[in-house]
């Protein structure tokens, strides 16, 4: 993770194969990770079946366990995606954000954006 603006919270992060959950970390295959947030963080996720993923992070600032929201739905804390999939009037696609994991680790670096 690069970019975070504070120490404050949690970093939550969801690895999905489905591409109709992402971004939301619905459905079968889905993992979920929490870590305290940090001048420098690193997420791992154990055991991943080879396949075709994507990941969405939220820096949950105030770890209430949602993405704030200000007026217009904007999002009022960090967020971001593998492959720094961009963001433009919503999440970015799963085709987009979405990497291959085969039988050797992936690393994937995730730059956080903040909004406001």
């Amino acid at each position: 993770m690069t970019g975070l603006r504070s120490s404050k919270g949690l970093v939550r992060a969801c690895l999905t194969p489905n591409a109709k959950a992402f971004p939301n970390c619905d459905g079968k295959g889905a993992m979920e990770l929490a870590v305290p947030a940090a001048a420098t963080v690193t997420l791992s996720f154990p055991n991943v079946a080879p396949g075709r993923y994507a990941i969405a992070v939220l820096h949950d600032e105030n770890s209430n366990g949602k993405a704030d929201r200000a007026l217009l739905m904007m999002p009022k804390e960090g967020f971001g995606f593998s492959r720094d999939a961009k963001v433009f009037m919503g999440p970015p696609k799963f085709k987009d954000a979405a990497f291959d994991v085969n039988h050797v680790p992936v690393r994937q670096v995730i730059k956080m954006r903040y909004m406001l």
